[in-house]
């Protein structure tokens, strides 16, 4: 398969591509499979084949023509129909790959494509019943066009106080949608704004009895899908621009007095009778509606992959930008590649480590939360499976948050290690921020999510205390928590910045770090509880430097653990490994270096050594590194046309591609249209000024 991967082409970069230590298209085939490969090569190769996804880079288009674009790419990739249901239940992986290459192609057009089909398609099949069946096929075959309603003006992350209601009438059989305010309205809804025909509504239900059974799901037809004019009682619009992704319309809806039928309830979870009594299988509330925002998770373990796309894109401009551009160099000697300095290699290598670690760590979470949406569709009713739940809930939680805020500061790294070019809407560094900047905050915000990871971790500690059980999960992220007084007794053992380079030296030292600060989390926690405070109370004063600290570094070694664990694995090519051994190392060193005073102040580091070893160790790693840098990027890199970047070309021509985009745009030698007012009316300095 390899030589069926086309040869990049010849150019400067070639200077680092032959001094790579490893075969670019082996690490490829490593990570992707032949199967994989082939997919995305027809899939990137169809859109740049197709004249509709022609584009410019860094053009500005009116947000009326962005959004008409974004709409006829996607009705095209209907008809391109990339993935059949049967190739996506032997594979489930080809639905994150073909998100992968619409977001590396445009994330609006991405974002669109899916939350009809994923947000609002799947759910319905996955919450619903037979009955909703037909809503699904006509999802299939866009006679509708869905979005998923739950954030409201006044509430987003307390998805339990949204307050747009569905009271049941039995005399009709209908369910009765109402917003009682604007501040219950509908907002931030992606593809509200403009187009979408239904909407799967969140709303409280109630019973013709007054009572409230909190928070179900209904489809509600928003728009005729022959005129796509708002139906009667329904108040839907446009939000307006927003820093990134505005070919998506992002929208808001008020309901006054909207009936649907009572078949449009999504019922997995809760149902109500004709005559109005309600039904669920549930005899805890809460496990209900944990169940209902199950969606939720998936989102979140998607928004980690959505992210790191981003993070490779811009370091792939960035590595290449950095290979090719020659600044300064020994005296009286010609200029030298900027990839060359340690600080470039210190503030870029340690995030192409960082996209290695990402790019397995999102693949195997991707496959335990498809182990656990099996056991839903079986039924699995078995505490293993709840416990499943439980813990991919606190992945989720923490992945998004790790992804979305390592591509965050990644991104910005590489736009200014890019310079004044990086700063060029052409080069899409820009574009790519904004488009990311989201990530932190949708499907729940980054600070609130790690709160839900915490939890997690703590009612373990809980369950220790009150009933001694044997701290083990399904998914053994949190298995070394047993051993957790052992590990406490350990110190950092590393005596030279040989053996700091070798990664089980940051695994364990974030093994002792998740230890630590549980035991302190807890220890402040009831701290807080003794002194008179309330449960709110004493976890809302123990988030930070605690609580906070802990969901991240448990994210962070569960990400570094999955890595160690691909490298030392036996079906790892000898020839990757080393490279692979490098990054990981790389990764768990320069992400644990942010957590040296909590390990100093927990007694695990003492005295100046180890944080020199840390610190030369990341150095070395990154210098050492620097040489395989441009065919680690090759490796995730899509076409030029992907791309979209001059200054991040394959040919590694950097000035040519730069200054042909420069010389193509529009109007770029033209004098402006409003010359006349330079040569004429000049202005009476002062005539303005108040004379007092």
């Amino acid at each position: 398969m390899a030589h069926n991967m086309a040869d990049l082409p010849s150019g400067p970069l070639d200077f680092y591509r032959k001094k790579a230590s490893f075969n670019w298209k082996d690490m490829v085939l490593f990570l992707e499979g032949e199967d994989i490969v082939a997919f995305k090569k027809h899939v990137l190769r169809t859109l740049e084949d197709d004249p509709l996804f022609a584009r410019q880079p860094g053009e500005d288009l009116p947000i009326e023509k962005m959004r008409e674009l974004t709409f006829l790419r996607v009705k095209q990739l209907f008809r391109h129909e990339f993935l059949i249901k049967d190739e996506v239940m032997s594979n489930p992986w080809k639905t994150v790959i073909l998100s992968d290459c619409l977001g590396m192609y445009e994330w609006a057009m991405s974002a669109k494509y899916f939350l009809n089909k994923g947000m609002f398609g799947a759910t319905i099949a996955n919450t619903g019943s037979a009955r909703h069946s037909k809503y699904v096929t006509d999802i299939e075959n866009m006679t509708t066009f869905g979005c998923f309603a739950l954030t409201e003006l006044s509430h987003g992350s307390n998805t339990r106080a949204m307050r747009t209601t569905a009271t049941y009438d039995p005399s009709t059989q209908e369910f009765v949608i109402n917003s009682p305010d604007f501040e219950a309205a509908k907002f931030w809804v992606g593809n509200l704004g403009k187009t979408a025909t239904h909407a799967m509504v969140f709303a409280q239900l109630y019973t013709p009895d007054q009572a409230c059974h909190g928070l179900h799901s209904f489809i509600v037809p928003v728009r005729d899908p022959k005129t796509l004019l708002a139906l009667p009682g329904v108040l839907v619009g446009d939000m307006g621009k927003k820093l990134g992704q505005n070919g998506l319309d992002n929208g808001f809806a008020l309901f006054h007095n909207v009936r649907v039928p009572r078949e449009n309830l999504l019922n997995k979870t809760g149902d109500v009778a004709p005559d109005g009594r309600y039904l669920t299988p549930f005899k805890d509330p809460n496990k209900r509606f944990g169940e209902s925002l199950g969606a939720l998770s998936g989102g979140r373990v998607s928004i980690t992959r959505m992210a790191l796309v981003n993070l490779k894109l811009a370091l792939i401009v960035a590595i290449r930008f950095s290979a090719t551009r020659r600044q300064f160099g020994p005296k009286d000697m010609e200029e030298i590649p900027v990839l060359e300095y340690q600080l470039q290699q210190w503030r870029l290598i340690p995030y192409l480590a960082a996209a290695y670690a990402l790019e397995h760590f999102s693949k195997s979470i991707f496959m335990n939360f498809v182990e656990f949406q099996l056991g839903q569709i079986m039924r699995d009713k078995s505490e293993r499976q709840a416990e499943m739940g439980r813990e991919i809930h606190a992945i989720g939680c923490s992945s998004k948050p790790l992804g979305s805020w390592t591509a965050q500061r990644g991104i910005q790294e590489c736009r200014e290690a890019c310079g004044g070019h990086g700063y060029l809407a052409m080069n899409r560094l820009g574009d790519l921020r904004n488009d990311n900047d989201p990530n932190c905050t949708y499907e729940g915000d980054n600070n609130v999510l790690l709160q839900q990871t915490s939890n997690y971790l703590l009612s373990w500690v809980h369950a220790k205390h009150r009933d001694n059980v044997r701290i083990r999960s399904p998914l053994h992220t949190v298995d070394f928590l047993e051993d957790s007084l052992t590990i406490l007794e350990g110190k950092f053992t590393a005596r030279t910045m040989e053996q700091c380079m070798d990664s089980a030296v940051p695994l364990a030292a974030y093994k002792w770090l998740v230890c630590f600060l549980l035991e302190e989390s807890w220890r402040k926690l009831e701290e807080q509880r003794n002194s008179g405070k309330d449960d709110f109370e004493a976890r809302n004063n123990s988030q930070v430097y605690y609580c906070r600290s802990l969901a991240i570094s448990y994210i962070e070694l569960n990400c570094l653990q999955k890595f160690h664990d691909l490298i030392t694995n036996q079906d790892t090519p000898a020839s990757l490994r080393p490279v692979l051994s490098k990054l990981c190392a790389l990764y768990g060193l320069w992400s644990l270096s942010s957590h040296m005073a909590t390990l100093y102040q927990g007694g695990y580091l003492s005295g100046k050594k180890p944080a020199e070893l840390v610190q030369m160790a990341i150095i070395t790693l990154c210098s050492q590194l620097k040489d395989d840098a441009v065919s680690l990027v090759d490796v995730f890199a899509p076409s030029d046309f992907i791309l979209n970047s001059p200054i991040g070309n394959a040919d590694g021509q950097l000035y040519k591609n730069l200054w042909a985009t420069v010389m193509q745009g529009n109007q770029v030698l033209e004098r402006p249209s409003w010359w006349r007012e330079f040569i004429s009316d000049k202005p009476v300095v002062g005539s303005l000024r108040p004379k007092l």
